[in-house]
């Protein structure tokens, strides 16, 4: 099970590059196709030192979480993560009924 929701941003790195723009390392970033086993500390390290350096500054949680939250493609989250699938399975069919 994913313990951060900033995993799922990993799931989607093309989005992450687009969104920091230039000098974004995505070369930092783990390459896990499963995100769930990345460890909490070092999503964030990652996260943080990939964008460092561009014009939006060190990832931060409430300045650039809901951002990217909302940009990330959710069939890649969902590819990524079992348990994220999972959720939008059980939700679909309770919005069915």
């Amino acid at each position: 099970m994913v313990q951060v929701m900033e995993a799922w941003f990993l799931a989607d790195q093309d989005t992450l590059a687009a969104y920091y723009g230039q000098r974004f390392l995505s070369s930092s970033l783990p390459r896990q196709k499963d995100i769930e086993r990345i460890e909490t500390n070092k999503v964030f390290e990652a996260l943080r030192h990939a964008s460092r350096k561009t014009q939006k500054e060190s990832y931060h949680k409430t300045r650039h979480g809901f951002d990217l939250l909302e940009l990330i493609d959710p069939v890649l989250v969902r590819k990524a993560s079992r348990h994220a699938n999972d959720l939008i399975v059980v939700l679909s069919r309770e919005t069915a009924h």
